[in-house]
This record gives C-alpha cells, sequence and structure tokens, in this order.
C-alpha cells in the first residue's frame, strides 16, 4: 500500500480526501501543531527520517482578501513553506503533489486549460503562483476550482454559505456577470486516486464539469433544498470587488487531460449532497 504523507489532512478539502481514500492508502498527517512549513528546520527534522512514497502538499494560506494586508504571510507559507518541503522530498527522491488554484487566472479571457498562461492578479494568486514556479516539471500541479462539500464544521464554502444565509431567511446578493466553477470535493478525491496510482510530473486540473455564475449557483441551491429564491438578489462583479478585491471575472477553468474521472456539474454535485445529507 502506497505511504502517503500530507499536509492540509484537517483542511476542508484534505479531510475529505483521506475520510474518502482510507482504504486505498496509507496518510501520513502533518499537522501544523507538529510541524510548521515556514520553519526549514522542522521540516528538515519531521521528514528526513519519514519514510513515505509521495507527499501531498495541501496547506495553504487561502484568505484571498487577507493576503492583501498580510502579504508576507501569504509568500511565506505558499512560496517558502511549499520550497521547504519540496526541496527535502526532492532530495529523498520521493513524489511531490501541489495543489495549486484557478485563481492563478486573471478571468478576462476564459476558458482557462492546463497549457493557458498564468497571470495573477492579486497577493494570493501571486503567492500559489510561486509555489508551482518552484515544482514546476519536477511534480504533479494540481489546480482546484471553488471545492465544496456536504460538511465541514470548521470553516464553509461557497455553497454552505449561501445556503445556510437561504435557511436563515437572510437575503443574499450574488454576481450574476461573472462565472466560476464548483468542484465537489469527492471527485478531487477519486481524481487523486487515479493520479497518485499513475503519477506523472505535469499540471492537471481536477474541476467541475461546467462554469455558471454565482448567481445562477444560488437559485440552484435554492431549488435543490427547497429555499426561498426571491430572497436572492443580483450584483456586479464591478460592484462586489470594491469590498473584496481579488476575486477573477471570468474563473472558467477546464481540463484537457481529465479523461480518467467524470467530474460532476454543481447540479449534479448538489443531488449527491443531498443524498449525503439524509444519511448524516
Amino acid at each position: 500500500m502506497l505511504k502517503i504523507a500530507l499536509t492540509g489532512a484537517d483542511g476542508m478539502v484534505g479531510s475529505r480526501i483521506v475520510e474518502l481514500l482510507n482504504p486505498d492508502f496509507q496518510f501520513i498527517p502533518l499537522y501544523q501543531s507538529k510541524m510548521d512549513i515556514t520553519e526549514k528546520p522542522q521540516v528538515q527534522k519531521k521528514l528526513s527520517n519519514l519514510d513515505f512514497d509521495i507527499f501531498l502538499h495541501l496547506a495553504a494560506y487561502t484568505n484571498v482578501a487577507g493576503a492583501e494586508q498580510h502579504k508576507e504571510l501569504a509568500y511565506k507559507i505558499n512560496r517558502d513553506g511549499t520550497r521547504n518541503i519540496f526541496e527535502i522530498v526532492d532530495n529523498k527522491k520521493k513524489k511531490f503533489i501541489y495543489v495549486s488554484s484557478d485563481f492563478i487566472f486573471d478571468g478576462k479571457n476564459p476558458p482557462y486549460f492546463e497549457d493557458s498562461k498564468p497571470n495573477p492578479q492579486d497577493v494570493y494568486a501571486s503567492s500559489k503562483y510561486a509555489g508551482e514556479k518552484i515544482v514546476k516539471d519536477r511534480a504533479m500541479i494540481i489546480r482546484i476550482a471553488y471545492p465544496y462539500r456536504a460538511d465541514f464544521a470548521s470553516k464553509k464554502d461557497f455553497f454552505r454559505t449561501f445556503k445556510s444565509l437561504l435557511e436563515q431567511n437572510k437575503r443574499l446578493v450574488a454576481i450574476n456577470d461573472s462565472l466560476l466553477t464548483p468542484t465537489f470535493i469527492d471527485d478531487i478525491a477519486y481524481c487523486l486516486k487515479y493520479l497518485i496510482n499513475n503519477f506523472s510530473p505535469e499540471i492537471f486540473h481536477l474541476v467541475g464539469s461546467a462554469p455558471l455564475s454565482p448567481y445562477r449557483a444560488a437559485i440552484q441551491i435554492a431549488d435543490k433544498f427547497s429555499l426561498d429564491k426571491s430572497l436572492i438578489g443580483k450584483t456586479t462583479h464591478a460592484e462586489y470587488v470594491k469590498l473584496k478585491p481579488g476575486l477573477p471575472k471570468l474563473s472558467d477553468i477546464r481540463s484537457k487531460k481529465n479523461n480518467f474521472y467524470k467530474m460532476k456539474s454543481f447540479k449534479e454535485g448538489l443531488s449527491e449532497i443531498a443524498k449525503q445529507l439524509q444519511n448524516f
């Protein structure tokens, strides 16, 4: 059984990957409390005698708005932390998987494929792309977009944020003239199962099958869970980014390479989540 060392095992994406793929791999979680990735001596000490086959690097600074105020910290985690781990993993001649983001594209001329040219527009995106450049051609890079899942107490994704507001009968204002590509986290996990078993140091986009506007996403959530659509209002991307800068306008990200697992549309993902919630 392959041994997978990973950061971010307690995060929204990582915890679900471990939960779903635990029968297939032996996971070795490296929690932040035990290994601060920004401290290279700590990383060296932890990894030097650790036995693993592949290192999956999920941990990241992901607060897009916060990164604008904490640029140094975002780069310290996303660029320097990645370098600290990768150099040691590479020296051990082990395989490395770096999880990146659709935000590295500027959202101006979609669609974006694995070979599209990144053009990050903000601190978060630039720091994630800096991590990509460290490992490119020597590791696998996986880009994901707007991951969502049925339940995760520690952090809300956009789906559960929208759903929660509507359940509380609170007004929700969503962008009508932009695109996002929601990705069901269970699909990411099952894609990873294939890619771990068929490792290649390439870039892969593991993303939902179709983009849609945040407004349309909110309507689909209301429809699926019988919530009040009249609570959903519209705004523009230009208005939204005045308060929360850094959001690419047209985040239509696709894959030329994923011929091994069928990704769900947002509507299909919601249907699967509705089934899962019945079992909670």
